[in-house]
């Protein structure tokens, strides 16, 4: 057997084990579903204690998404999140401790985007972490696997780090403004219901600044980033099939989060909604009927077929913003079977009372190439 036979075995391996633990998410669990505690309103965030995992939750994410630059003025972006999907509510785990029992599944999402090279980089990593090669909330980290690891410092930045075939980051991320709550006090509503919710909360404005090497080059660079974490328990309901999210960061030191919830019947869930952070820090909660996106250009993947809207108008009247979102690079699909989703770099501009702004940030498009699983309690 030679030796491109071995590596074509091994990633062929590789992916079917991926997608196995995948669909390990989407299947119901066997414990009682109130074993996993809800998103409720009451919740009293702490930092840094609640940049750790919640355990007690059956989903939550840790979410980098940026917009850099190198020395020249050249312009990338990068996503990079650690996802934790729990298997055995903390209630069920009684004193076993062995490592082949699974409590949780870790698998993390890389990405790299490089308009100018019309370049779009991505992979993922999946792990049990029987042998700490992966976890959540211990030796003063956040969230690791293998190599790539996010961990908090003591002047409260971020640091974190991934690498791929063709690309690595390692990055520093401070937060410019303190740490915002979306929704009704942290607890943002995704549907009908109680518990139909996660606890919300974004660094929205951190000056980021690290190495960036694409194709064997070592780049200096600099930026903006933005933060999310949320955790949940059945958040979505069946009727929800994905959905469109924005951040962005205006020129003017505020910045914009934008959520729809899209439904099987083509419409947008009530419950929609958004958030508007003032140069000063202070959030302004959107609800769905106060601003209206509409997708003016549609993107068709290759690869799944896929057809996604990049590009799309928005207004939000309360606020007196008209402007236009773009994406400088089309091609920003994430292929991971069995998932596949759009997650990329964007552009704004419009105006503000008839002023001239602008600003740029990263969307993600959900859904459109298949329903999404372990989000749910499936039936």
């Amino acid at each position: 057997m030679t030796l491109n036979s071995c590596v074509a075995i091994t990633s062929r391996l590789q992916r079917f084990f991926i997608s196995f633990i995948l669909v390990l998410a989407a299947i119901p669990t066997v414990y009682a579903e109130d074993s996993w505690r809800l998103a409720l309103p009451g919740w009293r965030y702490e930092f840094p204690r609640d940049h750790f995992a919640h355990a007690d939750f059956k989903t939550e994410w840790w979410y980098f998404t940026g917009n850099l630059r190198d020395e020249s003025g050249r312009r990338y972006g990068y996503q990079l999140t650690f996802f934790r999907q729990g298997i055995r509510p903390v209630a069920t785990r009684g004193q076993t401790k062995s490592r082949f029992i699974c409590n949780e599944l870790k698998f993390a999402h890389f990405a790299v985007s490089d308009p100018a090279g019309k370049r779009f980089l991505f992979t993922q990593k999946t792990s049990r972490g029987a042998f700490d090669e992966a976890g959540f909330a211990k030796s003063e980290r956040i969230a690791w696997i293998d190599e790539w690891s996010l961990a908090p410092q003591p002047d409260g930045s971020m640091k974190f780090s991934a690498a791929m075939n063709g690309a690595s980051i390692s990055l520093t991320a401070k937060p410019e403004k303190p740490w915002v709550l979306h929704g009704v006090n942290g607890v943002s509503q995704k549907a009908d219901g109680e518990g139909h919710a996660s606890h919300y909360y974004s660094g929205t404005r951190l000056t980021t600044r690290g190495n960036l090497t694409l194709s064997g080059r070592e780049l200096n660079v600099t930026g903006t980033s933005w933060f999310d974490q949320e955790w949940a328990t059945n958040q979505l309901t069946l009727q929800q099939v994905g959905w469109n999210w924005f951040s962005l960061h205006l020129a003017d030191g505020t910045e914009l989060m934008l959520y729809q919830m899209r439904l099987r019947d083509g419409s947008l869930d009530p419950n929609s909604s958004g958030t508007f952070i003032a140069r000063d820090g202070i959030a302004q909660h959107l609800r769905r009927d106060d601003y209206k996106l509409t997708p003016t250009r549609w993107w068709t993947s290759d690869v799944t077929k896929a057809r996604y809207p990049v590009a799309w108008q928005l207004r939000i009247p309360s606020l007196n913003i008209e402007a236009e979102v773009t994406t400088p690079l089309d091609k920003q699909e994430l292929e991971l079977p069995p998932i596949a989703y759009w997650e990329g770099m964007i552009d704004f501009s419009g105006t503000r009372a008839g002023q001239p702004i602008y600003g740029e940030g990263y969307m993600e498009l959900t859904g459109y190439a298949g329903p999404l699983g372990g989000l749910s309690k499936t039936q």
